[in-house]
């Protein structure tokens, strides 16, 4: 009898495990331990979504909904969308069961094996791995690091988008570096797509994250900005970050519109729908969620401030303040191994930061810590850092 290989196709294989769950692995089962690894912040959703749900719940609604979402999220996204960018239309959104969801359903919808995709980084790994799982092959772009920040080339990348490139992948604001792309480059980059049909999937899940304007509403600047409705420009988005609503796994997708057959078939053969009563939360986070966004910014912008203070008063750690998103990505010079570095960092000393490399090689050296916690989490964070670091054992 001919043997027979019981393992997943080569392209899936092929893939890293994630990096920094291998770190936080290492402290399972551990109540000691003060996480800073993952994005999310330490507070609830906020009571007014979660009560939203719950109502829902209490009416019954545990049935499916439409493949594309209920009518009444798409109107309210879609006047979201209005209110931020100028533009917005039901007809071009589609909710999906997370952000993580919406990435996949547009690589599903664009990439055939063997296409190239170009992605800045270093970059959160869905971004680069979602593609090689449909076959597609992945071009980074480096970022620059350097006292200004994350910095980047674009003239660099004008380059890599060449006539054979079928899709890029833009997160701006970025996870893990905070970098924010400036409008005048959104602009060329735009010009450039248009010029060689590349399509362009905008992740913009921390726009309205965005920490170096203070003013209310305040956002970071997003391709949807300046678009036309007939370019090839897809933006996906979450409930995840801007809402405090990690767990809920809801996102939507803004697509021209002659796209949505395909998409609204495509959500029917991977989850079929979003749950109503979390369509329901997401209703009451959009038309009712600025005053508890604003209250999450103004956090995040204490927090950030406070650990880039204590990050750069530390011996050998180069951080500089993001301007955008709930992480800072610093630098700690001679460190070589970050995932060793970070797993010595949890088991010695209790705290969980991810490792650099984590976002791929172009990350390694660096270390992301979100800075979505209490002031008291951080400094007592920065405390076990500065241990780790000036204490009788170093960490590498």
């Amino acid at each position: 009898m001919t043997a027979v290989e019981l393992a997943a196709r080569p392209a899936v294989r092929a893939l890293e495990a994630s990096r920094i769950r291998e770190v936080a692995n290492a402290a399972m089962g551990r109540d000691d331990v003060l996480a800073f690894w993952f994005g999310e912040p330490d507070t609830v959703t906020p009571a007014f979504i979660r009560e939203a749900a719950q109502a829902s719940l209490a009416q019954g609604e545990t049935f499916y909904s439409q493949n594309l979402g209920l009518p009444a999220l798409r109107d309210a996204i879609a006047s979201y969308g209005h209110r931020l960018h100028g533009r917005g239309r039901p007809e071009r959104i589609a909710v999906t069961a997370s952000g993580m969801s919406a990435l996949a359903l547009a690589g599903q919808a664009l990439l055939s094996p063997g296409d190239r995709v170009v992605v800045i980084g270093p970059a959160w790994p869905n971004l680069v791995q979602g593609p090689r799982i449909l076959g597609a092959s992945v071009q980074v772009v480096p970022l620059d690091f350097g006292a200004a920040g994350w910095t980047l080339d674009l003239d660099r990348l004008l380059q890599a988008l060449t006539p054979s490139t079928r899709l890029l992948i833009l997160n701006s604001p970025a996870n893990p570096t905070g970098w924010t792309m400036a409008p005048a480059a959104q602009q060329q980059v735009l010009a450039h797509c248009r010029r060689h049909g590349i399509w362009i999937l905008s992740d913009d899940a921390y726009e309205r994250l965005y920490l170096d304007d203070a003013r209310l509403g305040a956002r970071a600047p997003v391709l949807a900005d300046i678009a036309d409705d007939d370019d090839r420009l897809i933006s996906a988005n979450t409930f995840s970050k801007t809402w405090q609503m990690t767990g809920w796994r809801l996102g939507w997708l803004d697509v021209p519109p002659a796209l949505m057959g395909d998409l609204s078939k495509l959500i029917e053969f991977n989850t079929s729908c979003v749950p109503v009563f979390v369509q329901r939360a997401g209703i009451a986070a959009v038309e009712s969620g600025e005053p508890a966004v604003e209250a999450f910014v103004s956090r995040l912008r204490a927090g950030r401030d406070a650990l880039l203070q204590g990050l750069q008063a530390l011996p050998g750690v180069r951080a500089v303040a993001p301007p955008a998103a709930m992480y800072a990505f610093f630098a700690v010079d001679g460190m070589t191994d970050s995932v060793a570095f970070c797993r010595r960092l949890v088991t010695e000393h209790g705290l969980g930061l991810a490792p650099g490399v984590a976002f791929g090689s172009e990350g390694e050296g660096f270390l992301r810590w979100c800075f979505a916690a209490s002031p008291e989490r951080i400094a007592d964070g920065l405390s076990r850092f500065s241990q780790a670091l000036r204490g009788p054992s170093p960490l590498f």
